[in-house]
C-alpha cells in the first residue's frame, strides 16, 4: 500500500506522549514507522518509541537538557502536552500551555525543523475568541517577550496568579491560538507549516479537572455538539497527525475545531453560548472583585 502519509524514519517529538492525546499520537506516530522522541514528565509507555526523554515544561533549565537529548534537525513536533489548572496556580498553568510551547518554538524549533515539515499543537475550544481585540490585550504582552525570562516577566508584571488556575488555562488558550497565527511569519517562508487542533470534550486523564473546573461532567457534555458523549483521545490524536502528515502539505495556519459542530451551532445561534461570548477581561474583573 501507498505510503500517503509519509512518516516512516521522519524524527518525530511528542510532549505530553504519556497519556490521552499525546499517548495517541505516539502510538500512531509508531505504527506509521516515525522515530518518535516522546517528551513527558511520566514515563511514557508506549511500545516502539526511540527514546523517553523525562521533562518539566514548568522549567527552562529542563526543557534544554531535554532538547539537548534530540536529535539536531526534527521532521515533525507535536505540541500536545497541557495541564487544565486545576492543581496548578494561574501563572503556572500559562507557563506549561503556553510559554514552554512559545520557547520550544523560539528557542529550538526555528533552528531544527527541515523545509517541509509540520509543527502542531493541541491548544482548546476554549482559547476561541483569541482574535478579539479585548482578549489581544490581555496576552499581548506575553507574546512580544523576547526571552522565556521576559515571559516570565511579563507574566508576574500581569499580576493575574490571584486568579483561579482554571482562568489561566484559557488564558494561554487565547495566546496559543494567536501564537499559531503568529508563527507563520516565522516558518511558512521556510516551508515549515504551523496549524493546531482545538478539541471540544474529550474523555482524558484530565476530564475530572476539566468536570470541577466547569461545574460538573454534565457540562462538559455542552460542548459535544450532536455526537452526545465525549471524544475520545485518539479522536483528537488522528487529525493531528493528519496535521503533521505529507497529506497535509498545503494546509498552514489551520486552527481546526474538533468539537463534532458544537461551536458552529453556538456561531450560528443555533445553540446557546454558555460563556455568553465574555472576553477574558470581563472575566477577570468578574473574578477580582470578588
Amino acid at each position: 500500500m501507498r505510503d500517503y502519509f509519509k512518516y516512516k524514519d521522519k524524527v518525530c517529538v511528542v510532549t505530553g506522549a504519556a497519556s490521552g492525546m499525546g499517548k495517541s499520537t505516539t502510538e500512531m506516530l509508531v505504527d506509521l514507522g516515525a522515530e518518535v522522541y516522546a517528551l513527558d514528565w511520566n514515563q511514557v509507555e508506549v511500545k516502539g518509541i526511540f527514546k523517553y526523554i523525562h521533562v518539566d515544561l514548568s522549567s527552562k533549565e529542563s526543557i534544554d537538557e531535554a532538547f539537548n537529548l534530540l536529535p539536531d534537525t526534527i521532521d515533525s513536533f507535536f505540541g500536545i502536552a497541557g495541564v487544565s489548572g486545576i492543581t496548578t496556580d494561574f501563572n503556572k498553568t500559562v507557563i506549561i500551555d503556553f510559554i514552554a510551547n512559545k520557547y520550544i518554538s523560539e528557542a529550538y524549533l526555528t533552528n531544527r525543523m527541515k523545509e517541509d515539515s509540520g509543527i502542531v499543537f493541541i491548544t482548546s475550544t476554549g482559547g476561541l475568541g483569541w482574535e478579539k481585540e479585548n482578549n489581544q490585550k490581555e496576552y499581548m504582552p506575553l507574546i512580544k517577550a523576547k526571552t522565556w525570562e521576559e515571559a516570565i516577566t511579563k507574566l508576574d508584571e500581569l499580576d493575574l496568579n490571584r486568579l483561579p488556575g482554571p482562568l489561566g488555562y484559557s488564558f494561554a488558550k487565547l495566546a496559543m491560538n494567536y501564537y499559531v497565527a503568529h508563527l507563520q511569519t516565522t516558518f511558512a517562508s521556510k516551508h515549515i507549516r504551523v496549524n493546531a487542533i482545538l478539541p471540544g470534550s474529550t474523555d482524558t486523564g484530565l476530564t475530572g479537572e476539566f468536570s470541577a473546573a466547569a461545574g460538573g461532567a454534565d457540562k462538559l457534555m455542552q460542548y459535544t455538539g450532536f455526537a452526545d458523549r465525549l471524544a475520545t483521545p485518539r479522536e483528537m490524536g488522528e487529525p493531528a497527525v493528519f496535521l503533521n502528515s505529507h497529506m497535509a502539505s498545503y494546509i498552514s495556519g489551520a486552527l481546526l475545531i474538533v468539537d463534532y459542530g458544537s461551536g458552529i451551532l453556538s456561531q450560528a445561534g443555533l445553540q446557546q453560548d454558555s460563556m455568553g461570548g465574555a472576553t477574558f477581561d470581563k472575566i477577570k474583573l468578574h473574578f477580582l472583585k470578588k
